[in-house]
Order: structure tokens, then C-alpha cells, then sequence
């Protein structure tokens, strides 16, 4: 079976549509939450979501959106971004992210936004916060995303104090001898410096998985942002990756 493994799209349609062109064909798609925050597509990502994906989490971001989270505790323009995409989104894809699961279990796999011992929240950036998670899931693999930023936890290495491994873009990796925490980087809204949109193909039989990142119109979804009158730092940082 082949997975598409696509995390943090926010609103980022061109992203999204790129990523898909670039997969080919996949058996089924994962999705690790934050459909929407930030970008300017939030109705259109969440219609492509629900009717291509077998699995989808929530994540921080739609829950914001559903109102459920303290937007205090959001930068402002993280804050503004949610006001606008509240008044954006149609009925449908409100009870469409209402209804999302916070954590699911598919086979040797647990798939979450943040963390397995805080689902919706906590950032996986550094190896004892890694170590301190394999306690809260039982699967050999648990995919997240969140932090926008590709990168591996292997159990034994995380307990021992090795951050995590940055994997290298476009030759398959088998994630054999132990147990893993894994991020496939973020689709719409990438933050490890590089602005390519980032996802992953899982091939969950052989347990390989194969990081990517290509290039999309960053451009057409920055004009997009400024013309839905989206706050300005959150339409440079795109072209950053930052």
C-alpha cells in the first residue's frame, strides 16, 4: 500500500494541489491536522481533505477555528488569520473539523498533530520531550506534525539524548530496529528555512518511507493572502520558510 503522509496544509491550496500532482499515485492519504490557519484557501482544503483522505487528526489550528482553543495563547498574527478563516468557512466544513478524531490508530501506526501525550499542542523539537512521548503510544511508528519541520525520533537514540534526525529528500529510508516518531515536515507552511512545500510517501508493509519537497507558485498564494487581506508577516514569511 502507498501512503500519502501530508501534515499542515493551512489553507494552502497550491501547495496542497502541487503535492498531489508530485505524489502520482497513492492507495490512500493521511492527514495530520492544521488543514486550515494562516493561508487563504481554508473551505477548499477542507473539501479536498475530506474526500480524498481515509484519515484525518485534528490539529491546533482547527481547533482554533472551531473555537476551542484560548486565541490569547496565539501570536497576533496567528490570532487575525483565525478570525478571518472563522468567518470564512462554510457550515459543512465546520462539522466537518468538529467531528475530526485528536488521535487514531491505523495498524502498527498512531497518527496525531502535536504528540502522543498532547495530541492537539505540544511541539516535538527536542530528544527528551521525544523520549518522554514513546510512553504514550503503544504502535511501533507514530506519525505527527506540528512543528513544521521534517524530522525522525528513533526510541533508543532519543533516550540517549540524540536530537532528531533530519532525513534526506527523495531516496527511501526503512524504519527498521526499534520504535520511531516521525514528522513528514509541513505541506503549506514549512519553517525549517526551506519554503518547499514538504510531505512524505509511507509504504506501510516494508515500513519505508520516503521524504520530499518540491517548489510551488509561492507568489500566486502570497497575491492570494494580500488580496483576502491576510496579515502581511504571515504573507513574507511563506517565501521564507520561517
Amino acid at each position: 500500500m502507498r501512503v500519502l503522509l501530508i501534515t499542515d496544509i493551512h489553507a494552502n491550496l497550491t501547495a496542497l494541489e502541487a503535492v498531489v500532482a508530485d505524489a502520482g499515485p497513492v492507495d490512500v492519504v493521511w492527514c495530520l491536522g492544521d488543514v486550515v490557519g494562516y493561508g487563504p484557501n481554508p473551505n477548499e482544503c477542507c473539501t479536498w481533505v475530506e474526500g480524498h483522505a481515509e484519515i484525518t487528526v485534528v490539529g491546533n489550528h482547527d481547533w482554533a477555528a472551531l473555537g476551542r482553543l484560548d486565541l490569547d495563547d496565539f501570536n497576533e498574527s496567528a490570532r487575525q488569520a483565525t478570525l478571518w478563516t472563522v468567518e470564512q468557512l462554510t457550515p459543512h466544513a465546520y462539522q466537518w473539523l468538529d467531528a475530526l478524531p485528536n488521535r487514531f490508530i491505523e495498524g502498527e501506526t498512531t497518527l496525531v498533530h502535536g504528540s502522543p501525550r498532547h495530541p492537539i499542542w505540544e511541539y516535538l523539537l527536542r530528544p527528551a520531550q521525544a523520549a518522554a512521548n514513546f510512553e504514550y503510544f503503544d504502535t511501533d511508528i507514530c506519525f505527527v506534525g506540528h512543528t513544521h519541520a521534517p524530522a525522525i525520533f528513533q526510541e533508543e537514540l532519543a533516550r540517549l539524548g540524540e536530537p532528531g534526525y533530519v532525513p534526506p529528500y527523495g531516496e527511501p529510508i526503512t524504519l527498521s530496529g526499534g520504535r520511531f516518531l516521525v514528522n513528514p515536515g509541513s505541506v503549506g507552511q514549512p519553517r525549517d528555512g526551506d519554503p518547499r512545500a514538504a510531505y512524505a510517501i509511507y509504504e506501510p508493509e516494508t515500513r519505508t518511507i520516503e521524504f520530499r519537497r518540491l517548489a510551488y507558485d509561492i507568489a500566486k498564494v502570497q497575491g492570494q493572502m494580500r488580496e483576502a487581506g491576510l496579515p502581511e508577516p504571515l504573507v513574507v514569511r511563506l517565501a521564507r520558510g520561517l
